[in-house]
């Protein structure tokens, strides 16, 4: 199953690309012997700057086909670490791929949205892109090592 993070802009050498580095390093590594992964980070960028609808175009092609797409949305469901393990496990399991969305600075297009077959939120406030790649690293890598019953994750 792989997993792919498709998100509007650039991230330039930073300590929150280390971070998202390590933790998909770390969940491809692990998550392997699961049939989790390979994950990796798809960066789309509207260098014409004509806003989310021209996002959303670069963004759809982005998603590999068949995928689940989520959005990453502050309107979205919030969830537990272990829900969200659970539902990779699904989808794992339905041998779906799977494609998070991270829109731009004024967040998703309503259509790209509306295809979604799910949307989560970090919460109701809402968080700089650079963070939320971060954010949903950390929890994918947190869900590989839950389905894998480390003592990473305790409740």
């Amino acid at each position: 199953m792989k997993v792919t993070i498709a998100a509007v802009g650039r991230l330039r050498k930073s300590p929150e690309l280390s971070l998202i580095s390590d933790y998909l390093d770390r969940f491809n590594k692990a998550g392997r012997s699961m049939g989790l992964g390979p994950a990796q980070i798809v960066e789309v960028e509207d260098k014409k700057n004509l806003g989310m609808a021209a996002e959303a175009e670069l963004l759809a092609r982005a998603i590999p086909d068949g995928a689940v797409l989520i959005t990453l949305d502050e309107r979205g469901e919030v969830i537990s670490s272990p829900d969200f393990a659970k539902r990779i496990e699904r989808w794992r399991d339905e041998a779906r791929d799977i494609c998070f969305v991270i829109g731009g600075a004024d967040g998703i297009d309503p259509a790209l949205r509306a295809r979604a077959d799910a949307s989560i939120s970090f919460g109701k406030m809402v968080w700089p892109h650079m963070l939320v790649r971060v954010m949903l690293a950390e929890q994918i890598y947190r869900a590989g090592q839950i389905l894998a019953g480390t003592p990473y994750h305790r409740v």
